[in-house]
């Protein structure tokens, strides 16, 4: 099908688009740490980044990046694809939600059995946050996106808002009931993150954002490597087969001879066009 792209492996004599776009000296943004309380009252951590040649009174587009786990953590270090979209024009936004590590055990704990939940609600209350303290956002140019837990809830969150004008969802995971059977640790990671196995479907559905494809409004990028274990690409395959038949606006990227770590340790033409991928979605819809 036209929406499905297949990118090549190999080496490619020239890279056009990240020559023209990339191989230039660019301006490095500092991200400000931002501090905001969640719906429980906690306090969640996180870094906004102003996009790159930032000038006061314009409004500039957001984009918010959800860190894969759910029991990582951003940090204060130097991350390149933050500072791509800064360069490109976006302001940036990243959290650490209930579930991320480094803020006590408790906060760890508390994403388990609730997926989809307060999760959710800690990401958004971070928008509303960088919103209400940020004039220069531009609350109509929002995008998100995310990998493997942050691509699955990049699906949640387009499923169940329609705030966000462009998405892209990483190596991502839709549907619970048939990722135990085919995720290399499907079969204990559902019952310890979800609380459920294929004794208990309807919670395994429940917290599956493909359940809510119905409600998608947002235009959803789709990436995946074919030898993603962690989460096999029959996770992206039925995401976007279902919103197509739903007519939903979609495209479906597959990388072959690509694994779960392609944004980490993928070759490197690949690595390149992810990136193109990403920037292109985002400028097409914000």
């Amino acid at each position: 099908m036209k929406s499905i792209k297949c990118i090549a492996t190999g080496e490619r004599k020239a890279l056009t688009s990240f020559n023209d776009n990339y191989l230039k000296e660019v301006e490095l943004v500092h991200p400000e740490a931002i501090t905001f309380k969640g719906p429980k009252d906690w306090d969640v951590h996180g870094w906004l980044m102003k996009p790159a040649g930032f000038e006061e009174g314009e409004k500039y587009p957001l984009i918010v990046n959800i860190h894969g786990g759910p029991h990582a953590m951003y940090g204060n270090t130097f991350f390149h694809e933050m500072q791509l979209f800064a360069a490109s024009g976006y302001g940036v936004l990243y959290i650490n939600p209930r579930g991320s590590h480094g803020y006590s055990q408790e906060f760890v704990d508390a994403v388990r059995g609730d997926y989809g939940g307060g999760d959710y609600e800690d990401i958004m209350a971070a928008v509303d946050s960088a919103l209400s303290e940020n004039v220069w956002i531009d609350a109509d140019r929002l995008g998100v996106t995310g990998g493997s837990y942050g691509g699955f809830m990049t699906n949640w969150i387009v499923g169940h808002t329609n705030r966000f004008k462009a998405a892209v969802t990483q190596r991502s995971i839709c549907n619970w009931i048939s990722f135990f059977g085919v995720s290399d640790i499907g079969y204990y990671f559902s019952e310890w993150q979800i609380a459920a196995d294929m004794k208990d479907v309807e919670t395994l559905w429940k917290h599956s954002p493909l359940k809510y494809a119905e409600n998608v409004e947002t235009p959803l990028l789709i990436l995946h490597s074919e030898r993603d274990f962690r989460c096999p690409i029959e996770q992206a395959e039925q995401l976007y087969i279902t919103l197509k038949s739903m007519g939903k606006e979609t495209e479906f990227v597959r990388f072959p001879d690509a694994d779960h770590n392609l944004s980490r340790t993928g070759a490197p033409n690949l690595r390149i066009e992810r990136l193109n991928e990403m920037t292109g979605w985002f400028a097409k819809y914000l």
